[in-house]
C-alpha cells in the first residue's frame, strides 16, 4: 500500500506516517519499494514471524512449546504468504 494511502486511511499526517514507516522498515517489520513517485509498503513476513516468535519465546512459564500452537495459528492467520 502506498504511504499516502496508509496515512489517509489512518487519518495521520503524511510526514508522521513516513517517520513511523521508516522505523518499521528499519525494524524489518515492513518492506518498501519505489513505484513511480510513490513508496509502496508491505508486511515483511520474516521480520513479523521473528518478532512474534521472540514475544512468545518465554511465555507459558518458560515452556515455548506450550505456546507453539498459538504461535502457529497466529502466524497462519496474519502472515501467510
Amino acid at each position: 500500500m502506498a504511504a499516502g494511502d496508509i496515512a489517509r486511511a489512518l487519518d495521520v499526517p503524511h510526514n508522521t506516517m513516513s517517520s513511523h514507516l521508516a522505523i518499521l522498515s528499519r525494524a524489518k517489520l515492513v518492506s518498501a519499494r519505489k513505484e513511480g513517485r510513490s513508496v509502496i509498503y508491505a508486511v515483511d513476513l520474516e521480520g513479523t514471524r521473528a518478532l512474534l516468535s521472540f514475544l512468545v519465546e518465554d511465555c507459558c512459564q518458560g515452556e515455548p512449546r506450550a505456546c507453539a500452537q498459538v504461535l502457529d495459528s497466529t502466524l497462519a492467520a496474519c502472515c501467510s504468504e
